[in-house]
């Protein structure tokens, strides 16, 4: 159990320095000189670069997640407000169905009207 996961341990770790990109690389490369004390070993320089990557690395991981988070909440946003805005329009065809409505009763009250006027002269 032990030796599979180590294997696990190193695949990882070996999946986590593929991705990393030769740029990345030169730049670790470029802070670790560029930080490098007097004596220094060229093995030591190498682990500060190769902890410097492993910390772009991250940075960037981070980043992406920050990145697609701001993206959701955008995304959410827009669909509020086109909800919203559909909404609005179902509530100005709503008011304009209500204010041609009023012209049927007054429509209705008139020709009641005219109806009971019209018996009352047949009627006689």
């Amino acid at each position: 159990m032990a030796v599979s996961s180590s294997k696990q341990a190193n695949s990882k770790a070996s999946a986590s320095k593929q991705s990393i990109s030769s740029e990345t690389k030169a730049e670790a490369m470029k802070v670790a000189k560029a930080t490098q004390k007097p004596g220094q070993s060229k093995e030591h320089t190498k682990l500060i670069a190769q902890g410097i990557e492993k910390g772009i690395a991250e940075y960037k991981k981070l980043q992406k997640g920050k990145a697609r988070e701001r993206d959701k909440v955008r995304k959410q946003e827009v669909k509020v407000k086109a909800r919203e805005a559909s909404e609005h329009e179902l509530d100005h065809s709503n008011i304009e169905d209500r204010a041609a409505s009023p012209y049927l009763p007054w429509g209705l009250l008139t020709l009641s009207w005219v109806g009971f006027i019209a018996y009352l002269f047949i009627a006689k």
